[in-house]
């Protein structure tokens, strides 16, 4: 296992605030301000919706409207700002450019802004994302729609970004945790889950909530019609905003790599997907009833940019081969002769940032990029404080699968499979969980290594 001081040697580690809080026993001291909003993002024209390769034609209609929201937290000194969108993932030069737009307006400061997407396969596709996901090349109209549409999605996240910071006024934060179970393992029949619920309320100075946030670690795949949604994460938020008429509702993943829905893949049951959103409505709901942990403390944003090497590339007589015939490998493998043509190198790495946001020593989140498999969150809350922790994926980036090495061992879909949908040429090198472990302990692990209490609620 590579050491956490290697870790910290080879990694960039931008430290861009910190701070403690005081003891967690003390009652909440930090005097929050908060701001949310939420932007529509639903395209009034066809686009080509991503997630599943089957669909090539562009969209037919829209079932539910779609968005980005924002929360913005200042803890006294700068805002950090969290952002959903509901669409497959944002890619991280999308997250780049905003953090500067915001800057240069003095809004956020550079480094203190997460975007993390619900992995919804009825929204657009984006440029960049998934760029070999049809096994076959996009007609140039069809490619113009979603460059089109990328760019007025970027114009979204300025605009919803910019309205929650305007309207920061004085909140205070709490924290549980619930249990959702229509998640399953859609590797091993039995395998590992994660049915956790955490749940973030900002309430303002009359202890209306103006913001709700939650996530949950499995796929939004329970949708896959031509028809433009959020799926169940969609229906949740819906669900969440009609109990708190006024609120904004926030959704993201958790480490859903290898997580499906129980109902499997149901093409157009939206029936299916607004009963999975109203369980995680009504276990908000129930969390909203019982007692919850008040967050507190200076907001301490850290990122760690690691580099994960991939393993040996093809040769091109191996590209060549592939080549041959039709279907998704042999397209990504002309996609690569098409570089290696142009005199282009192939990527031999994945670069990664991760990033965490502790709030003093009350509650460490956690943002990783990429379908990150169950593995990795079971994993930090035993070696973590899982009472204090909350753990995001298809955060800040849209890289590719991150499996764990027992699923790079195993291979199959995760393990290196679906690489060929992400244009990366060939799959991961062992030794990429260590260096993601490692790297967030060492962000946080001095003050959410040990345990200290259990979450407040784990479910009935």
């Amino acid at each position: 296992m590579t050491s956490r001081r290697a870790i910290l040697l080879s990694s960039m580690v931008i430290v861009l605030s910190a701070m403690r809080a005081p003891a967690e026993e003390a009652p909440a001291k930090t005097a929050y301000r908060v701001g949310a909003a939420r932007v529509d993002i639903t395209p009034d024209y066809p686009v080509r919706l991503s997630g599943f390769g089957f669909r090539r034609e562009e969209s037919e209609g829209v079932t539910q409207r779609i968005w980005a929201k924002a929360l913005a937290i200042d803890d006294g000194r700068e805002p950090a700002l969290l952002i959903t969108v509901d669409n497959l993932g944002v890619p991280e030069r999308m997250l780049r450019d905003l953090e500067e737009k915001l800057a240069s307006k003095k809004a956020v400061a550079r480094g203190r802004v997460s975007i993390t997407a619900t992995h919804t396969h009825t929204a657009p596709m984006l440029s960049g994302v998934c760029p070999t996901l049809f096994g076959v090349p996009i007609p140039a109209d069809h490619r113009e729609r979603i460059e089109r549409y990328t760019g007025e999605l970027a114009s979204a996240l300025e605009r919803v970004a910019l309205e929650a910071v305007a309207r920061l006024e004085p909140a205070t934060l709490e924290w549980t945790v619930g249990r959702v179970e229509f998640a399953i393992n859609r590797r091993t029949r039995g395998g590992p889950v994660d049915h956790d619920l955490p749940v973030l309320v900002a309430r303002d100075a009359s202890g209306t909530a103006e913001a709700i946030w939650t996530s949950y670690a499995c796929h939004c795949v329970t949708l896959s019609d031509n028809r433009i949604g959020g799926d169940w994460a969609g229906f949740a938020q819906s669900a969440i905003e009609a109990n708190h008429p006024g609120a904004v509702a926030l959704l993201s993943i958790g480490c859903a790599g290898d997580q499906n829905p129980d109902s499997g893949v149901t093409g157009a049951r939206h029936d299916v997907a607004e009963a999975q959103g109203k369980k995680i409505a009504d276990e908000v709901e129930r969390l909203l009833r019982m007692k919850r942990t008040a967050v507190d403390g200076a907001i301490d944003i850290r990122e760690t940019r690691l580099v994960l090497p991939l393993d040996t590339l093809p040769t091109r007589a191996q590209w060549e081969e592939r080549a041959r015939g039709d279907g998704a490998t042999a397209h990504h493998a002309r996609v690569q002769l098409a570089r290696l043509d142009r005199g282009e190198k192939l990527r031999e790495a994945i670069e990664y940032p991760i990033r965490t946001w502790a709030f003093g020593d009350s509650l460490a989140v956690v943002f990783l990029p990429g379908e990150v498999v169950v593995d990795y969150s079971l994993r930090l809350e035993r070696e973590l404080d899982r009472g204090r922790l909350w753990i995001n994926a298809y955060a800040n980036d849209a890289p590719c699968y991150i499996p764990s090495e027992r699923i790079l061992r195993e291979g199959g879909y995760e393990g290196g499979g679906a690489m060929i949908y992400y244009d990366v040429p060939t799959r991961f090198r062992p030794g990429l969980e260590a260096k993601i472990i490692d790297a967030v302990v060492e962000q946080i692990g001095s003050r959410f290594g040990a345990a200290r209490r259990p979450r407040t609620d784990t479910g009935s």
